[in-house]
């Protein structure tokens, strides 16, 4: 259940991002067809989604993956930080497993491709404002096939670890408290690390963990 539980009788209360107002129109017409929901506020892109998240706190934000303002992907956690009772359905047409693991682990409760919202979004809603999570069928095989991205270019988990916390401007002391390893050992992975990605400086390792995901922009140092 959502941190504050809702009214069973109450209609669940919705808003819907999409940057295209057919399919918002569309998304619209299956909420009402079904009843039982109400529809407080349609976004364009991702500064109005922040806005209505923040001014209306809705039970459920239906979000498209391609919203015109930035990454969808990374508000999906900053959206949950600022509104936890608002639970998130993420409606797209991304069917790559890779999309799906990425937005379900950042938070969202939900993932219905667009070719089945007709007959998955209200079940998708419904799950999300009672705090359950709905992966569409087909791509929920293939998550399930499909194992998870390893670190990149040969990197260890612990390398990648070591790298991350590089890039967000640990000393190579504060790393090795934090991971409970010796200095020494370190300074041996950040070797291994420059060693396999060829590469010598600081600001070089930073700029590949933005570019590799191991790190969002918003994290890293200047440089």
């Amino acid at each position: 259940m959502n941190e504050q539980s809702r009214d069973a009788e109450a209609p669940i209360r919705v808003v819907l991002a999409d940057d295209h107002a057919v399919v918002r129109q569309g998304m619209r017409r299956i909420l009402d067809a079904d009843g039982g929901f109400e529809v407080v506020a349609e976004a364009g892109d991702l500064d109005a989604v922040y806005r209505y998240v923040r001014g209306h706190r809705p039970d459920v934000l239906v979000l498209d993956l391609n919203m015109p303002g930035g990454s969808s992907i990374r508000a999906i956690p900053e959206l949950r930080e600022e509104a936890p009772d608002t639970q998130i359905v993420v409606l797209t047409m991304e069917n790559e497993p890779l999309y799906a693991r990425q937005a379900l682990s950042d938070g969202a409760r939900g993932y219905v491709l667009k070719d089945a919202a007709e007959t998955e979004l209200v079940t998708a809603i419904r799950e999300a404002a009672a705090g359950e999570s709905y992966l569409n069928p087909r791509l929920a095989a293939r998550v399930a096939a499909a194992p998870p991205p390893g670190p990149p270019d040969g990197l260890s988990e612990r390398e990648a670890e070591v790298l991350r916390l590089v890039a967000l401007g640990f000393t190579n002391v504060e790393i090795a408290s934090q991971l409970f390893l010796s200095i020494r050992t370190v300074e041996t992975h950040r070797s291994h690390i420059q060693q396999k990605l060829r590469l010598r400086h600081r600001s070089d390792l930073v700029q590949y963990a933005l570019d590799h995901g191991l790190v969002e922009a918003k994290g890293s140092p200047a440089s």
